[in-house]
């Protein structure tokens, strides 16, 4: 029985043409090798070149399925002419020809990286087209696998700097409402720098944090692994205010890859019960305050994002009213810079106000939810949120 994969391979050889390029400088050999492609039931487009040299000529410009290649070339002997081939042409499957005494010779070459071997004047048409065949099927699928090995390394390497962007929440006492969100890019192999932390110190304030490094990537992932830990080393050791986003920019440009990466952030501290917070902002954006069914948006006085005026800059310390039963929201512009149509026309600040404000309602958990939930929906036009959304919800009286 032919499982339904294999006949549609088989469907699609059958209108498809395999390219082949034979390096043979034995010319009755090589027309043995045009014989076997005329009388064959797999029709193929052979080309013929002389020498190593001819055949690298043509793998510069062109990528054929496959390489018939013999192992007595005047420039090229024995498995030197593999691995000259795979260096010339990794993707390109390799078919070694050779002699009626050299079968071991051919396994070596198997060995070495080609995908099989013919032995001269003993291959039929059917045997031929077969083997050819099967070679470029076996290479495909071997690539296949290493795509497969390689996505799968990228995806445990970014789940572990997700772990470092996303920790949790170290807090001391009753009485502090936490959730916290993440919510990876469309593209996640294009890893974001959001992060965030919560600590409460050893005094009973509760400090939160949440920033996003520019660009995406492992690198920039890394480094805001790297701010993330710093600032709760900061807090823990209780430094604050302007001198911790200064020590933070020194961390920035120590372990930035390149010079134009710089990072935004919010830094909140807030002592339980008391109906006020200080924060210090860093080129972020604004936050919500959530009082009963009614939101606002707040941008208190900042500096700017750490890296943009290396040693230059001041960040001041802003106190912001937080009434009893008042919450604070922090997140990353991911969540307003998604499309809301085909078109160029983005949610922004205002379109995001506007849906808080619409679902204000809500529980903590459920608010933060459904707020992710619609930005995602309205972009879905254009494949849904293209960055990282990181959003933080707080109440503490």
């Amino acid at each position: 029985m032919v499982s339904a994969t294999a006949a549609g391979a088989e469907t699609a050889w059958e209108h498809r043409e395999p390219s082949v390029l034979l390096v043979e400088d034995d010319p009755g050999d090589a027309l043995l090798v045009e014989e076997l492609v005329v009388d064959g039931a797999v029709k193929m487009r052979l080309r013929w070149v002389r020498s190593m040299t001819e055949a690298a000529e043509v793998l510069a410009t062109e990528t054929p399925d496959c390489v018939l290649l013999d192992l007595h070339l005047p420039d090229a002997h024995g498995l030197e002419a593999v691995s000259l081939v795979k260096g010339l042409a990794e993707e390109v499957a390799i078919v070694v020809l050779t002699g009626l005494a050299e079968e071991q010779t051919g396994l070596a070459a198997v060995a070495a990286g080609a995908q099989d071997y013919l032995v001269k004047g003993r291959v039929e048409p059917e045997l031929f087209g077969r083997a050819v065949r099967y070679a470029i099927q076996r290479k495909q699928t071997e690539r296949a696998a290493v795509a497969l090995q390689a996505g799968a390394l990228q995806a445990q390497e970014n789940a572990r700097l997700e772990r470092g962007l996303l920790p949790r929440p170290l807090l001391r006492a009753e009485g502090v409402q936490v959730v916290a969100r993440y919510r990876p890019g469309r593209a996640q192999t294009l890893l974001g720098g959001d992060f965030y932390d919560i600590v409460q110190s050893a005094d009973g304030t509760l400090h939160a944090l949440i920033g996003d490094v520019s660009g995406h990537g492992p690198d920039e992932a890394a480094l805001g692994v790297a701010l993330r830990i710093a600032w709760r080393t900061l807090v823990l050791s209780g430094i604050t205010g302007a001198q911790q986003m200064a020590r933070l920019e020194e961390l920035l440009m120590a372990e930035r890859a390149r010079d134009e990466v710089f990072a935004t952030l919010v830094s909140l501290a807030a002592v339980p019960g008391e109906q006020r917070a200080h924060v210090v902002r860093a080129g972020h954006h604004g936050l919500l305050r959530r009082t009963g069914t009614d939101v606002d948006w707040v941008e208190v006085p900042g500096g700017p994002a750490l890296g943009m005026v290396p040693g230059g800059a001041w960040w001041p310390t802003a106190e912001l009213a937080v009434p009893a039963g008042t919450s604070v929201v922090l997140f990353t512009d991911g969540l307003f810079e998604g499309h809301v149509s085909r078109g160029t026309e983005r949610l922004g600040e205002e379109g995001l106000l506007a849906l808080a404000r619409e679902e204000a309602g809500l529980e903590p958990e459920a608010f933060v939810d459904r707020l992710i939930e619609r930005a995602e929906s309205l972009a879905e036009a254009r494949g849904g949120l293209a960055d990282d959304v990181a959003v933080v919800h707080l109440n503490w009286n």
